[in-house]
């Protein structure tokens, strides 16, 4: 394996070059050398006849791991050139069952049943068959069923020549789990512990039953924050009767919270959809308009509420406009992705709601008070009237205070409905928080100069 090399504009236009050049010989000695994320990289930014010239020349073994790292579109593309017996023997059968099945579940049903037919390893074939039986976004969806177990009532010397056994089936050992003549989950057993044991000791002796485990049916946000925060690299699937089905690597939840990222960084900027730089325009509009609506609507009401107080003779009001609606959107926008931050690690419970509203009043409250003075002065020395700045400074000293309030409560409420609380930290709070904070604004004045 060669150093680290930098995948750069000059890297690609040297791969194309090759390409072009039809010489194969050197290409094979360079995707020999780099790393299988890498290749995938590099295949990403070539056009989609460079891809199919430049993957037809990974080995077959290799070829496999680098189309589990490609993004959706192009695996497609790349699988569409491959009949499903090419599919089953060149890609699946290289595959572990969880990346297996992920490929086979992006296939159109004929083709998937035609690949898992084609398949020569039944059990393996049995085990894609059986993940594609679970939903994406569950625990059954992310685990693989490669893994290593022993009986609690074997001996260590019968551990270690059944380990061996199981070993050629598994990639990578991060866990062995101890089961009982049920296939029910007792427990770990480390690996030190197992060479340290005495010739011949019992397995249940020596066992850890101190084990985090979750259910086939567990959502996969939370299955990424169990291997968050209980510090681990493997975590055991089990069934309703705690019977040992599969395991799932802290690589497997690595796209989970990529996608969860995101998809909340999408939906806090304003994009109702999942959507890639690459798709259509009319998906990209579609996904980007219904929130550029609102934003428009919520403007509607902002100029309503302007036009319901009296400016005429208070038109210097006005002047403080963007400034009033600015500081609510940004307070309420903070208080919300706090809130929603702790939503999605688990570190704010929904018990906890009434503590977290006093909390974030208290924030809002000694924010606004130094936001309110420093306006004051500064107001004041730029040469407007102490009335208009004192006004200023109580109207925005309330619109903080409101708009953190209202930030932290409105993600806490989304979820306890189901609904996704990122919803709260774009567009959404931050019109409404504009068309109150307005409001609040003009209201104080009109009290406080007239």
């Amino acid at each position: 394996m060669s150093d680290k090399i930098e995948i750069n504009s000059a890297y690609i236009e040297q791969i194309t070059a090759l390409i072009l050049a039809n010489n194969s010989a050197e290409l094979s000695v360079i995707i020999a050398e780099l790393h299988i994320a890498d290749i995938a990289e590099v295949i990403e930014d070539l056009s989609i006849d460079d891809a199919h010239f430049l993957f037809d020349l990974i080995e077959e073994e290799k070829s496999a791991a680098v189309l589990v790292e490609l993004e959706d579109d192009t695996r497609e593309e790349l699988l569409s050139d491959l009949t499903p017996k090419e599919i089953a023997e060149e890609v699946i059968d290289n595959l572990e069952s969880d990346d297996a099945a992920d490929i086979i579940g992006e296939l159109s049903e004929d083709k998937k049943e035609e690949v898992l037919s084609l398949i020569e390893d039944i059990e393996h074939a049995s085990d894609i068959s059986d993940l594609l039986t679970y939903p994406e976004d569950t625990a059954g969806g992310l685990m693989a069923k490669e893994l290593i177990k022993v009986n609690e009532n074997w001996n260590t010397l019968q551990c270690l020549k059944e380990m061996r056994k199981q070993a050629e089936d598994v990639k990578k050992v991060y866990t062995i789990y101890v089961v009982d003549d049920h296939n029910k989950l007792l427990g770990s057993l480390s690996l030190r512990r197992l060479l340290l044991a005495e010739k011949g000791s019992a397995i249940k002796s020596i066992v850890n039953t101190d084990i985090v485990s979750v259910k086939a049916t567990e959502d996969d946000e939370d299955v990424a924050n169990i291997l968050n925060k209980y510090d681990l690299i493997a975590l055991p699937v089990v069934d309703d009767l705690n019977r040992l089905i599969g395991r799932i690597t802290f690589d497997d939840v690595m796209d989970v919270v990529k996608e969860e990222a995101e998809k909340d960084y999408q939906m806090a900027s304003g994009i109702s959809e999942d959507v890639e730089s690459s798709d259509s325009v009319w998906e990209l509009t579609r996904a980007r308009l219904p929130w550029l609506l609102i934003g428009m609507m919520g403007g509607l009401l902002g100029a309503k509420v302007i036009g319901i107080f009296d400016l005429e003779n208070n038109f210097e009001l006005a002047f403080f406009i963007p400034l009033i609606a600015a500081m609510g959107g940004n307070v309420g926008v903070q208080s919300a992705a706090i809130v929603v931050q702790g939503l999605a690690n688990d570190s704010l419970k929904m018990e906890n709601i009434f503590q977290k509203l006093i909390k974030e009043l208290g924030v809002g409250l000694l924010n606004g008070i130094i936001c309110s003075i420093i306006i004051l002065g500064a107001a004041f020395g730029l040469g407007y009237s102490m009335e208009l700045s004192i006004t200023v400074s109580i109207s925005l000293l309330a619109v903080i205070v409101f708009a953190a309030v209202f930030g932290t409560f409105i993600p806490l409420t989304l979820e306890k409905y189901k609904i996704d609380p990122a919803l709260a930290t774009g567009p959404f709070i931050t019109t409404v928080n504009d068309v109150l904070g307005l409001f609040i604004y003009f209201w104080i004045g009109q009290l406080l100069m007239n």
